[in-house]
């Protein structure tokens, strides 16, 4: 399947991605949207990172933008560093799909981009440009943009923020994994770097396998850890276990958060707990389709409409958007790893709790997701189109002895069930996997739905 646009940018296999596909795309990007004149661009550590980063800085040169190249860092580093200066950047990431594949994200001067900038993109592609005589000039400003966002957490939440914790932190392949070891040592925590690997390793913070939980339950017990700490490859998703190793998933991280900050209205996609409802100090939920785009334009939307809102946003995977001011955080409109990690350590350590037992004094509704790779996206969304379309469809395929008493077609088929269960099923845009999140009155019931389910997935589909 060629490269195209899904829910974070353009993705596609490495062999696909050549510099004059990567050379087109940048094109109308700097032909279409707002750059400000110049294009910071990041990377992660993907073998082939380097290689497309340096087609993108090429054709920015080619075409006369000053190009800041930022080198290995997390996406909301770049994204903080280009907005700062009020310019537009590029990221080279795949994210959690394996090395074989990579992606590029493009942000205007305003963050990310919208879908119809992503329309104008696409509609501008094949179009040829003059080169100029006079190229674009390169600047190195990795250590600078790496220092800001650091900066911005210390100095939010202060040097004894998580003074007396001791916090692992898995680093893998991550571009945050020195940087989470500086900034949480900043602000006080006895600091363990765990497992640092020289291959590229594609984490998933909505779906890790049992290994790796075996792994991290016998760090915390081994380190003896308050927490560990670690992101997905790019670093705008957070992973965050308590001190049993057990996962905090994404969008109890993301209520805790936006319960730490004290927001007041919060944009999510339907694919989150749906505990937030019940919780009074949101006096607002917008509920949206998956992808960061979609939440960024509800938080913006209420930003315009209510511009009093404490609004936030965050999506299951964990990673967090700020909408408004507050601690001396300015609003980062982009996914977010440390801000929810940081938050919810902070909230713990404040309230003399231990992580597992902040946790559970939300709501007691309980979620789990995990995917299953090597389906194609056009066999998974014919297969969701026929039980959308198909009540009979539906009845065979849902038949874990409970009866559908709501459907709900945002984004994939969300299914509710008697006994206050969810299922969600949704195919990737742009990589061939194939998700599944449930939700239930236990975390063992969530988990018993996500497997029960993506094994039929697995025997009808794969």
């Amino acid at each position: 399947m060629a490269p195209k646009f899904g829910t974070s940018g353009v993705r596609g296999l490495v062999t696909d991605l050549t510099d004059g596909f990567v050379a087109d795309y940048v094109n109308s990007f700097l032909s279409h949207c707002d750059t400000g004149g110049a294009v910071y661009v990041g990377q992660d550590l993907r073998a082939s990172s380097q290689r497309i980063a340096n087609a993108v800085m090429t054709t920015a040169q080619a075409r006369g933008l000053q190009v800041f190249d930022c080198g290995v860092l997390p996406t909301p580093a770049l994204a903080y560093a280009a907005e700062t200066a009020g310019k537009s950047a590029i990221m080279i990431t795949g994210s959690h799909i394996p090395a074989d594949r990579n992606g590029i994200k493009f942000y205007t001067t305003q963050g990310e981009i919208s879908k119809q900038d992503e329309a104008n993109i696409v509609a501008g592609l094949g179009q040829t440009f003059d080169t100029l005589d006079a190229k674009g000039s390169v600047q190195k400003v990795a250590d600078q943009a790496i220092a800001a966002y650091t900066s911005r957490y210390v100095e939010a939440f202060g040097a004894d923020a998580i003074q007396g914790l001791r916090i692992g932190v898995y680093q893998h392949s991550s571009v945050a994994r020195d940087i989470l070891v500086d900034m949480l040592s900043q602000l006080g925590a006895d600091v363990v770097p765990l497992e640092r690997t020289t291959e590229f390793v594609p984490v998933d913070t909505e779906a890790v396998d049992p290994d790796a939980r075996a792994k991290f339950q016998n760090w915390c017990a081994e380190h003896t850890l308050d927490a560990l700490v670690s992101t997905d490859g790019d670093a705008d998703r957070p992973m965050v276990t308590d001190h049993t190793g057990a996962i905090v998933p994404g969008d109890v991280l993301g209520a805790l958060t936006a319960q730490y900050l004290g927001a007041d209205h919060i944009c999510t996609p339907v694919s989150s707990n749906s505990m937030i409802s019940q919780m009074p100090e949101f006096k607002a939920v917008d509920l949206t389709k998956i992808g960061s785009p979609y939440v960024v334009a509800a938080i913006e939307t209420v930003q315009k409409t209510k511009p009093a809102a404490k609004v936030v946003g965050y999506e299951a995977n964990g990673g967090f958007l700020l909408g408004f001011n507050v601690k001396g955080l300015t609003p980062l409109l982009t996914r977010d790893c440390a801000l929810p990690i940081v938050a919810t350590l902070a909230a713990a350590k404040g309230r003399g709790l231990a992580l597992a037992e902040l946790a559970a004094d939300l709501p007691a509704v309980f979620t789990a997701a995990d995917r299953i790779a090597g389906i194609e996206t056009t066999v998974s969304q014919a297969f969701i189109k026929d039980l959308m379309e198909d009540a009979g469809a539906r009845a065979g395929f849902f038949d874990h002895g409970a009866r559908i008493e709501a459907l709900d077609k945002t984004d994939g088929l969300r299914v509710g069930f008697d006994a206050s269960e969810i299922v969600h099923l949704r195919p990737s845009g742009n990589a061939p996997e194939f998700r599944c999140y449930a939700e239930a009155q236990s975390a063992l019931r969530a988990q018993e739905l996500v497997s029960f389910y993506l094994n039929k997935l697995s025997k009808q589909l794969g």
